[in-house]
């Protein structure tokens, strides 16, 4: 059964030709990016402090626990990590804090973009190749090499269908991503706002 589904799988890629390395390629490290964004991104979601403990915690100069890894505890660790205790160059180290991990909430997220962009024009390069192979058989052959005609035509389709099928997913997922690191960068926004009062 398993090798039956390798066989096919390799069957389809030969069928698709040279372009489909690329676009393959491009899928695997899409999707690896895609796979550690989810996971960052969850992990600042999940076990999270108030914004009203942030400020008791920033107020009494203490770490949240361990067991607390969301976005507000982040912000609170590497604020007291780069506190200096005068109140003024703390409110530029809060604000330098919260400048870097808004930023860092959007890391990769442009490659992903940039990657679900390429995949159809890879499909679409794919197809012109397949085409030009199909009419260098008419040159050739005429109509009569059904066959021959076949393999560019299987080339163009796969290739086609492939791209699309990399760049659908891989573009919602990009808009998923993006809108939950938006959510995030609001969340750190008014929680720095806030812990701006406790200084």
């Amino acid at each position: 059964m398993i090798k039956e589904l390798l066989s096919s799988i390799e069957n389809y890629i030969r069928a698709g030709g040279v372009v489909m390395i690329p676009i393959l390629v491009i899928s695997f490290c899409m999707w690896i990016l895609i796979i550690n964004r989810l996971l960052f991104l969850h992990r600042l979601y999940v076990k999270n402090i108030s914004r009203d403990r942030a400020g008791r915690l920033v107020k009494t100069n203490q770490w949240p626990e361990d067991k607390y890894q969301g976005i507000n505890s982040v912000l609170v660790r590497q604020f007291l990590a780069a506190r200096s205790h005068d109140p003024v160059l703390d409110g530029f180290i809060l604000d330098e804090t919260v400048v870097k991990l808004v930023s860092s909430l959007d890391s990769y997220l442009g490659a992903i973009r940039v990657m679900a962009g390429i995949a159809p024009l890879l499909g679409l390069l794919g197809t012109v190749i397949g085409m030009m192979e199909t009419f260098d058989v008419i040159t050739i052959f005429g109509t009569g090499n059904a066959k021959a005609m076949a393999g560019g035509i299987s080339v163009a389709l796969i290739t086609t269908q492939t791209g699309l099928m990399v760049s659908i997913p891989g573009l919602y997922m990009s808009g998923f991503l993006t809108k939950r690191a938006n959510n995030l960068k609001y969340k750190i926004a008014a929680t720095g706002m806030y812990l701006s009062r406790f200084l």
